[in-house]
């Protein structure tokens, strides 16, 4: 799990290093496009196929779908790191490859916790559930870091490290785990698995094109595309709704949803994913846009020290994770969830009170605060969701959660990135004429470059490049200005000061709809209510653990679990 999520997060703070190495220029037309979806087409499989997969693991064998992910993982990352192409055409040998890698990766996703859920008894559930759970997330997050290190050296090295891990996962998993769920034998909904496939994949494309310049709009959500995607997608989910209620064996049992457990865990854990979805981008871009040029860095070593001053974002998480999935087996969920979830909310209107210079140690406390309240939430929820469903519909149940977590992740990219889109719109193009003028930029250069879409500003200080060089470059207008004026429109202070006041414009809006988002996800894991012990039928696990004695136990002891009321 561990390796798959890193791979959602290494190539974003990878993408200079990459876009170098095939030597494609980002910010030439159209080429805006490469960049989203290598970022978004590992998120969107991924979102995607987890319910698919997950089912399939109940009928075929969840270790099956399981190993053979880190098969196709680790072949895809190898094919990655040999592209043979440059330009566009090796933009989407990546992008290609980077959709066979998060194949592999929702087979691991939406089969590991079902796997966890079968080998642990419910006192150690939460436990097992949370130390996967937490590595997930924490991978998002050391991936900044690893991608950092490794593209400095080569950013071939960015796929080559999955090698190794990959071969050994799939030798160790292959020799050790085995199958101690009891298979379900059944027919593939291929209706259903068709129509929620395509109704998610498109509401999720749509958000990816949504957030690209259309036309004269800095964003692309009055595209016709773009809207028929998002009412196609829609209708088609609402298709799927209505074929699992009328198939004899679903893809998924909605059935599932009337229990109040599953329900709100669910529920919840979308919410706090949209909150939480877009935060890493918003933190390296203020980091690598403004903060780190002010005190010093250069804008190309700018991605490695973002994803080195968001560590405690990542410590939080590796902090209260396993605890509270330990302390959660014995005193309930709900209040690690309901007060995770509330901690979470409050270290948003913490980022949103921060001046736009801040100092570090008030940055470092609230995100290491965020870290602590989305570990205090993920694993108990997580042990929660999957302890109230039946055995045999763990895998598909497994799968729903990562969807929910996934899809969420992609939504809140759009949403967030069109919140800081519209913020800057509103005010960066007046500040950028006026302060490219001042330094004696001509006026029809100046406004041609302040009429430039916001998103390319923000994708330029994204990837660590001066964005007034971006901007600029095409004219020649730098190499004709005097030397004072050129050595302050390409200095560290220019840019950031020129685009603080937009900036946290856009922030404001942003923090504002995550805490919001954070405190309905609050709201739902306190409706969830606390489930009462009822004796459950033990799993295939639990009876083969139980009926070899003395002998060695795989599933952990069998014992009457706590199970929700449906």
């Amino acid at each position: 799990m561990f390796m798959a999520t890193v791979d959602s997060s290494i190539v974003i703070i990878s993408m200079p290093a990459i876009f170098r190495g095939i030597h494609l220029d980002p910010f030439a037309a159209g080429n805006i496009s490469y960049l989203l979806w290598m970022i978004m087409g590992y998120l969107l499989v991924t979102a995607v196929l987890v319910v698919t997969l997950g089912r399939l693991g109940d009928i075929v064998g969840r270790v099956k779908i399981y190993n053979l992910g880190f098969v196709v993982f680790t072949l895809a990352s190898v094919a990655l790191s040999f592209d043979p192409a440059h330009g566009g055409s090796g933009a989407m040998w990546l992008i290609a490859w980077r959709v066979v890698q998060a194949l592999g990766g929702a087979m691991l996703m939406a089969n590991s916790a079902a796997i966890l859920t079968d080998a642990f008894p419910a006192r150690q559930r939460g436990m097992a559930l949370g130390i996967n759970q937490i590595l997930a997330l924490s991978g998002t997050f050391i991936g900044l870091v690893l991608g950092g290190v490794l593209s400095a050296w080569d950013w071939r090295a960015v796929f080559w490290v999955n090698v190794p891990v990959g071969i050994f996962g799939t030798i160790w998993a292959y020799r050790s785990l085995r199958e101690i769920s009891a298979r379900q034998p059944a027919r593939i909904d291929w209706w259903g698995n068709l129509t929620f496939a395509l109704g998610c994949g498109l509401i999720l494309v749509s958000i990816t094109y949504g957030i690209q310049p259309y036309g004269h709009d800095t964003m692309g959500w009055t595209s016709p595309k773009v809207l028929t995607g998002l009412i196609g997608g829609l209708a088609l989910l609402i298709v799927f709704a209505v074929v699992e209620t009328r198939v004899p064996q679903p893809m998924f049992n909605l059935g599932l949803f009337r229990n109040r457990h599953f329900a709100a865990g669910n529920a919840a854990a979308l919410l706090a994913s949209i909150a939480r979805g877009g935060l890493q981008f918003m933190l390296i871009i203020w980091l690598q846009g403004i903060w780190l040029p002010l005190h010093g860095y250069d804008f190309a070593d700018a991605p490695l020290w973002a994803g080195i001053f968001l560590l405690p974002l990542t410590a939080g998480f590796l902090l209260a994770g396993p605890a509270s999935g330990i302390l959660s087996d014995r005193f309930g969920v709900r209040y690690f969830t309901t007060g995770g979830l509330l901690l979470f909310g409050a270290s948003f209107v913490g980022l949103l009170l921060l001046p736009i210079n801040f100092p570090y140690w008030a940055f470092a406390l609230l995100i290491l605060l965020n870290g602590l309240g989305s570990g205090m939430f993920s694993a108990p929820n997580t042990s929660a969701i999957m302890s109230s469903v039946p055995a045999t519909h763990r895998g598909a149940a497994s799968g729903m959660r990562s969807t929910f977590q996934n899809s969420g992740t992609s939504l809140s990219i759009g949403v967030f990135f069109s919140l800081l889109i519209i913020g800057l719109a509103n005010r960066l193009p007046s500040a950028l004429d006026s302060g490219l003028r001042a330094q004696g930029v001509p006026a029809g250069v100046a406004h041609q470059a302040a009429s430039l879409p916001p998103v390319s500003t923000v994708f330029s200080a994204f990837l660590g490049i001066n964005p007034i060089e971006t901007l600029l470059k095409p004219s020649g207008t730098l190499a004709k200005l005097p030397a004072h004026n050129r050595e302050v429109l390409t200095g560290k202070e220019f840019f950031p000061n020129l685009i603080s006041s937009s900036f946290h414009h856009g922030l404001i809006i942003v923090f504002a709809t995550a805490a919001g988002m954070s405190l309905l996800a609050a709201t739902a894991s306190a409706l969830r209510g606390t489930p009462k012990p009822t004796l459950l039928e033990p799993t295939a696990g639990e009876r083969k653990a139980a009926g070899a004695g003395g002998g060695e136990q795989q599933a952990g002891p069998t014992a009457t679990r706590p199970a929700a009321k449906s």
